[in-house]
């Protein structure tokens, strides 16, 4: 592989949890980035790049909204690789070009695919999936598989108890927009190689930002008691039978890995562990007895499948965090940001 200083990577919704976490490893690693903003007047989140060692000299910001696919020409022009992660979480409903997410998602990844292709110096893309893409439901509705992979792909004609229509809606858009992306594996002489990784749920303190993802506030809803979310963690349980962990040091690990391999195209699932819903209740009250969980969210749905990590591991990866590391860093991300009424 050529010297780090001389290689140019991109990365969509720059300014997001993985995504910030991510510029600030390549940079330290030696890579010039260019990071996208849905909005360079947004100050916090410019002002949190640029703080970053070696944003000075290594980092350029660009504007561009994945509801205007055709923004990002510019920051893909001249780069050798492409992390994708914008993805639109919530349907923009001015929008009129696209009826939601699932349509604004996948013209999303078609657009930045092809301008890869256009840039004639993109090598690889490599698009941050979910692992609500990998479930391993079976088609007649029976259950589960013993475990899921990437061979697994979520059947998107099924009714859950835990599901809220935002969440079903982020589901099909991922898994849509994922299938759309890899599609383009197959073209014909194609010379660029497309990566996917479907990620499990990311846990663990980004010290940049000053908000709490997502996905950490998943985790922590049986401490915080938020019901809402609480049914987002059940919801997963509900289409997996587990729930696949991984801290967010290991998911940028994950990504530079694919960067770093001399030729590498496909599916990888990314996820450390496998844990329920009952064994996070369990974990935090056995570590954490000042948090007082009640028993309602304590329960959730049948555990009946686990996720095979074993494709990126058997490349010569190696994930260093487990539950423990992934819970207590949300924890510490809670306290850091006080989102815990006491304690």
């Amino acid at each position: 592989m050529e010297e780090r200083n001389s290689i140019k990577v991109c990365v969509t919704g720059g300014s997001g949890y993985i995504a910030s976490w991510l510029v600030k490893k390549l940079l330290e690693k030696g890579y010039t980035v260019h990071a996208t903003l849905r909005n360079l007047d947004e100050k916090i989140k410019v002002d949190l790049l640029k703080s970053l060692p070696h944003a000075d000299t290594r980092l350029v910001l660009f504007q561009a909204d994945i509801y205007n696919p055709g923004e990002f020409e510019p920051a893909i022009e001249g780069c050798h690789y492409v992390f994708h992660l914008a993805t639109p979480l919530q349907h923009n409903s001015q929008s009129t070009k696209y009826k939601d997410t699932t349509e604004a998602a996948i013209a999303g990844v078609k657009s930045i695919a092809d301008c890869c292709i256009r840039s004639q110096s993109v090598k690889r893309l490599i698009y941050t999936a979910s692992v609500m893409s990998t479930s391993p439901l079976k088609e007649d509705g029976t259950g589960f598989k013993s475990s899921f992979d990437e061979s697994c792909w979520t059947p998107l004609n099924f009714s859950f108890i835990f599901a809220q229509d935002y969440a079903l809606e982020y589901t099909k858009s991922k898994t849509s927009a994922e299938r759309e992306v890899l599609s383009y594996n197959e073209i014909e002489n194609g010379k660029l190689e497309v990566v996917s990784l479907p990620c499990g749920l990311v846990g663990g303190d980004n010290s940049l930002l000053s908000y709490l993802p997502a996905s950490v506030a998943v985790i922590l809803s049986q401490i915080t008691g938020n019901l809402s979310l609480y049914d987002s963690l059940r919801f997963l349980q509900e289409l997996l039978g587990s729930i696949p962990l991984v801290h967010i040091d290991d998911v940028c690990e994950a990504h530079i890995f694919c960067l770093e391999k001399e030729s590498l195209r496909g599916r990888f699932l990314c996820a450390a562990v496998d844990t329920s819903v009952q064994e996070i209740a369990s974990y935090y009250q056995e570590n954490y007895p000042l948090f007082k969980i009640s028993h309602e969210f304590k329960e959730g749905p049948d555990t009946g499948s686990s996720c095979d990590n074993t494709k990126l591991k058997r490349m010569g990866f190696k994930y260093k965090h487990g539950v423990k590391d992934t819970l207590d860093g949300c924890v510490d991300f809670g306290r850091r940001l006080q989102v815990f009424s006491s304690n």
